[in-house]
């Protein structure tokens, strides 16, 4: 197996989550980025008409990685609630490994940007809450468990949990693993979720 030079687009964007790992408090430029992956800002701008769209690249690239784990679980799980401990700690190992890409998806990285670059991060987590109601409702349905007290509120815990396991990632400059302990974190949220 050959290993494969990333493209120019790609290198671009690695360099790019790894300012944003290394240096969270950086203000990130094109100059600066431009440097960190030796070509020129004309050669940046060539992939990327502006810092927004290298942005919703990432944005894109967390999303299509998540989701399209997320619908192999549905396929491949039928109870509920393995389903929804399997889709946690896929998102919380996915955060684990792209350090630079949770100050994206959360915001964080993108103060003083675009408010509507702001609010297309949210969509992950708004799409992933989405995901996550619609497993409680069908495992109500389906196998009669009933989330406490609703859906939507079950949902918020497993959501409250998930973002904040991936913000103190984040506070913590990375050293605290978001799956750090996780069946046991696990055992906690399904006994909220699903108690009697």
């Amino acid at each position: 197996m050959t290993n494969q030079k990333p493209s120019r687009r790609d290198a671009i964007l690695q360099a790019l989550v790894e300012i944003l790992e290394t240096d969270p408090g950086a203000r990130i430029t094109t100059a600066g980025l431009a440097r960190a992956v030796g070509v020129t800002e004309a050669a940046l701008y060539r992939h990327f008409p502006s810092k927004r769209k290298m942005f919703e690249a990432l944005i894109e690239f967390a999303e299509d990685t998540v989701f399209t784990r997320c619908q192999r679980i549905l396929q491949e799980q039928e109870d509920a609630q393995v389903r929804l401990q399997q889709l946690t700690q896929l998102v919380l190992v996915f955060a684990e490994r792209n350090p630079g890409l949770c100050r994206v998806l959360t915001g964080e990285a993108l103060s003083g940007e675009n408010e509507a670059l702001r609010k297309r991060a949210s969509q992950f987590f708004d799409r992933l809450e989405t995901q996550v109601r619609q497993i409680l409702k069908e495992g109500d349905i389906r196998q009669g468990l009933r989330p406490q007290p609703t859906a939507n509120r079950a949902a918020d815990w497993v959501m409250t949990v998930v973002e904040g396991k991936i913000q103190r990632y984040i506070r913590s400059g990375f050293s605290r693993l978001p799956s750090a302990e996780f069946e046991e974190v696990w055992g906690k949220v399904a006994e909220v979720v699903w108690s009697e």
